[in-house]
């Protein structure tokens, strides 16, 4: 089964309405089953450099090694830890090579991104990230956070300081704990899923669920899951509405069929 007639793969990304500069960049490899967002941060012009750099060098370094000629001699398992093997080199050498930017450009300095990178694959989903961008997952109409935010708002209420419902009120929602390219050496975190027939994935940056509530989300993808077109457009006019106050991206990956490999 051809990844791209099972699978429905559609992106859009706005600067919103406050900043004139969108930091978020997007790049999907929809024949291989590649999708990946990041959102900058830094100084004037930086974020967009390192959130650019990631998607670029991650989407083009699992192309080299994540192809139809590695596959075809790997079963499902295998498959399974080569996905993750390779998605973690890559997330690394992007690490390194921005961190390595942010050190000899003065203009790049501080600079740093956070990151989501999916590979769907024989009727499996494998995901990195790193950050506070995020992966959700609509199955049978009921929306899933699939990743765990890398923030201190986060801590803050897996330790009990801070209650989930009120985290829009915390003045540490902007602090992530990890980033691609700000410290030498950085991992995502990384995990496999199975895919079923009719999942629908949103892999989106805080500009979106920073403003729109989760069951806002769900309502609008639930009834607009035949248009992913209509439904991006509506999630982002959904958070300018809000606010529009940071770059809002969104990507959309439908599963038409079962891609299993025969």
């Amino acid at each position: 089964m051809a990844l791209i007639d099972a699978l429905q793969m559609i992106s859009l990304s706005d600067p919103g309405m406050v900043r004139d500069l969108n930091e978020d960049s997007i790049e999907l490899r929809p024949e291989l089953g590649i999708a990946v967002l990041a959102d900058g941060m830094g100084g004037y012009n930086a974020g967009e450099v390192a959130s650019g750099m990631a998607v670029s060098l991650v989407a083009a370094g699992l192309a080299q090694f994540w192809n139809a000629a590695t596959l075809q001699t790997l079963d499902r398992k295998a498959a399974i830890l080569l996905s993750q093997t390779v998605l973690q080199q890559q997330v690394q050498a992007a690490n390194a090579a921005i961190f390595s930017k942010a050190q000899n450009d003065a203009e790049c300095q501080g600079m740093g991104t956070t990151l989501v990178v999916c590979l769907f694959y024989d009727d499996f989903i494998t995901v990195g990230h790193a950050g506070d961008s995020r992966l959700y997952r609509l199955r049978n109409d009921v929306l899933e956070q699939i990743t765990r935010d890398h923030s201190l708002l986060q801590e803050q209420i897996d330790s009990g300081m801070l209650r989930k419902e009120d985290a829009h009120l915390s003045n540490n929602r902007n602090f992530v704990t990890r980033a691609i390219g700000v410290d030498p050496v950085e991992e995502a975190e990384i995990h496999t899923y199975e895919v079923l027939e009719g999942d629908l994935y949103m892999i989106c940056t805080d500009g979106l669920f920073g403003l729109v509530a989760d069951d806002e989300i769900q309502m609008t993808l639930g009834a607009l899951k035949a248009n992913l077109d209509l439904a991006a457009q509506q999630l982002i006019q959904a958070a300018n509405d809000a606010g529009g106050t940071d770059n809002v991206s969104v990507i959309l990956v439908r599963a038409i069929k079962s891609f299993a490999v025969k």
